[in-house]
């Protein structure tokens, strides 16, 4: 990956994530109608995370149908629809705040240094990213006459462990509606106790 702190944003990405979980539950003021909103974030970002991972062969081709003939990362927009999705959950313009910060600083790098290595591995890679946008996708999918027609391969979704994601929204919303109950019964205990 080129540059240095492209290589040490690569590297703390997942840290960070984890560092992030702790100050994102802190900060958290979770609401009903909050989490339920949030669903409209978060179950696409999840749906577009499984289906491009069914796609992607890693450093074996350059990936362009599926998702990918819309965005060069559905996987990264995924993730940024799941976080911000959470960020709504949780109510706190310093938790979205953050997440801006985060996704700034370690994900453009990242991206910038991925697309690097894909340009100097597959010749095909500039032509691709001229016609498809790099994170914010198309309206219709980007058609190239060569390319394999490409399907959703659930052995690919496996090998990616991309239901880990699903596994760690599922758990971030357990724990969200677990300090919704307790701030609601400690409320109640409080009102209920004068």
């Amino acid at each position: 990956m080129a540059g240095g702190w492209g290589r040490v944003a690569k590297r703390i990405r997942v840290p960070m994530g984890f560092v992030f979980a702790i100050f994102f539950l802190w900060f958290a003021r979770p609401s009903g109608t909050a989490l339920a909103l949030s669903l409209l974030l978060v179950v696409p970002g999840l749906w577009l995370r499984g289906y491009a991972s069914g796609y992607v062969k890693k450093n074996s081709e350059l990936t362009t149908t599926g998702p990918y003939a819309y965005t060069r990362n559905p996987l990264y927009l995924g993730s940024m629809m799941i976080a911000f999705g959470f960020a709504s959950a949780a109510r706190s313009w310093w938790i979205a705040l953050a997440l801006a910060l985060l996704f700034t600083v370690i994900y453009v790098p990242v991206i910038r240094g991925e697309e690097a290595f894909l340009r100097s591995v597959f010749a095909g890679f500039d032509a691709y990213a001229a016609r498809v946008p790099r994170l914010l996708p198309r309206l219709r999918a980007a058609r190239e006459d060569s390319a394999a027609a490409g399907r959703f391969a659930p052995e690919l979704y496996r090998k990616h462990r991309e239901y880990n994601a699903l596994i760690g929204a599922s758990v971030i919303y357990l724990l969200l509606v677990a300090k919704l109950l307790l701030r609601y019964t400690s409320f109640a205990w409080v009102v209920g106790g004068r």
